[in-house]
């Protein structure tokens, strides 16, 4: 009973009622005009036809297009309004503006690069770090210590030791926060260091944080700043679809931390529904950290209006004898005109010579993406991806599974993670890069959220990558054949063929 009463009094609940409350009255108000004045209906039929040319020739993913396309074309001319209510992606002109340009490239916190240097020493990788400079403004860096964390439950046992040496400040930033073991020792750590004096800060995504409705007043209570990303407000001009995917945790500008895991027990393994949760995290050290912390200023200045002076966050570090490598950390931001996520995946696909090994929870993807994977598996790259076994989302899954036919007929590899769920999201491709990071195989990472994620060329993390998945998939993987996806019921198929459609809206 009390689980239920927790469910229904619930922002998201109550929102989303009277969100189709108010899309009720609107789509009445519309069918009775059309029906009842036939020059009203004919409008609309007409904006309805000039609607999907507009769509179709819009500069977007083709899924998107195809699935808004037939809702228009099925549901004259309520479709159409449906479009204009749900369908425009357009991210709000505050947050395109505060956001984008909170800090330029110019800013001081930022490091000046010899662009020379890399095509010299890493010509095979340099256009890739350039172009994630040239889009994001986010340099590369050389003087930083990577390790690679292979499980959620050795990143908290990390972070929570740096957390507690913690002298200055705290920067956290996480979609998801459940209450549960795991945030009941965070919360425990972090209100200690405000007692103790250390600055504090917590942005959290209020879509992702729904469940936990307490979240704001225990970190008011505690002296904790915190601030929700993208409120849930209940009206009908729906903007909830660009959320912030990132998980960043920094530490006095000395430790940073990105991986895939949200602060909820599951990623630790406790209480999991799906078997066995895999994920993966990088801790950085060193001069790259300095790009985590803007990132987390960035959207603190949007929400507070404080404009802070990066370089007082800054700390010089002194030059390590070893040879570390390239570390390029960057974010991704449906505010502007790229789509980061997507064209480092596809440039480290295409760059691959050997082989490219995949970790992602989801392998919604489009035809460009299917197309770079056949080809460089055809091309003599041993490409491989690994997915999970039991999946979290159940339609989603089915639309994972509907891609494995066409890769698997073009030489790509595909293994599922037998004991559970994979939530990791890595590539490595040679022994010379990786990337990891927040981003999935997904049309939500790739077009709608914001995300974060860093990239390692010639860094020791990139055999410690290759190592896990390796041994994740010959310890604890399941290949899938192309007799298997062949055999799937003709019923099954024709059920993901229909949910591939949408696709581009999930």
């Amino acid at each position: 009973m009390k689980t239920l009463q927790r469910y229904i009094t619930n922002k998201v609940f109550i929102g989303g009622l009277l969100v189709i409350a108010q899309f009720a009255v609107v789509i009445y108000l519309f069918w009775t005009l059309s029906i009842n004045y036939a020059v009203v209906y004919g409008i609309l039929l007409i904006l309805s036809a000039l609607l999907v040319i507009y769509v179709t020739n819009r500069n977007s993913n083709p899924h998107y297009r195809l699935a808004w396309t037939l809702v228009i074309l099925s549901f004259p001319p309520v479709g159409a309004i449906i479009y204009f209510i749900f369908g425009e992606k357009k991210v709000p002109k505050k947050l395109r503006e505060n956001i984008g340009e909170a800090y330029s490239k110019d800013s001081p916190i930022f490091i000046e690069n010899d662009r020379e240097h890399i095509d010299k020493e890493i010509p095979k990788w340099a256009g890739l770090i350039n172009y994630i400079e040239n889009t994001s403004n986010f340099p590369y860096y050389e003087n930083t210590e990577s390790t690679y964390l292979e499980s959620g439950e050795a990143k908290f046992e990390d972070m929570i030791q740096e957390l507690e040496k913690a002298e200055k400040f705290i920067f956290m930033e996480y979609f998801i926060i459940k209450e549960g073991v795991l945030w009941d020792r965070v919360y425990e750590v972090l209100a200690q260091k405000v007692k103790e004096g250390v600055l504090v800060r917590l942005i959290y995504d209020d879509w992702g944080c729904a469940m936990f409705p307490k979240l704001q007043k225990i970190c008011d209570d505690a002296g904790i700043e915190a601030i929700a990303f993208n409120p849930l407000v209940a009206r009908l001009a729906i903007q909830m679809n660009n959320r912030n995917h990132r998980k960043i945790c920094v530490i006095d500008s000395q430790v940073g931390y990105v991986g895939g895991m949200n602060i909820a027990d599951e990623y630790i393994n406790i209480g999991s529904k799906y078997g066995h949760w895999k994920d993966t995290a990088v801790k950085v050290e060193g001069d790259a950290v300095q790009s985590l912390t803007l990132m987390f200023l960035q959207f603190y200045r949007y929400y507070t209006g404080k404009i802070e002076d990066p370089t007082k966050y800054k700390i010089d570090y002194k030059t390590s004898n070893k040879d570390l490598g390239y570390v390029v950390p960057f974010s991704d931001a449906p505010t502007d005109d790229y789509d980061l996520g997507l064209d480092a995946h596809l440039s480290m696909i295409n760059t691959a010579r050997k082989y490219i090994y995949i970790q992602t929870p989801y392998l919604i993807i489009g035809y460009e993406m299917a197309q770079a994977l056949v080809l460089s598996a055809r091309s003599g790259v041993d490409v491989r991806i690994v997915v999970p076994h039991i999946p979290d989302k159940k339609v989603v899954n089915q639309v994972t599974k509907s891609n494995y036919e066409v890769l698997l007929e073009g030489g790509v590899k595909i293994y599922e993670y037998e004991p559970g769920f994979v939530h990791s999201k890595t590539f490595v491709v040679d022994d010379e890069a990786c990337l990891v990071g927040t981003t999935n195989m997904d049309f939500r990472s790739y077009y709608l959220h914001f995300e974060c994620s860093i990239l390692f060329v010639n860094n020791p993390i990139v055999m410690d990558c290759k190592k896990d998945v390796l041994d994740t998939i010959e310890n604890n993987c399941i290949e899938i054949t192309l007799e298997q996806a062949q055999a799937t019921p003709y019923v099954v198929k024709l059920f993901r063929s229909f949910a591939r459609i949408f696709s581009g809206l999930m």
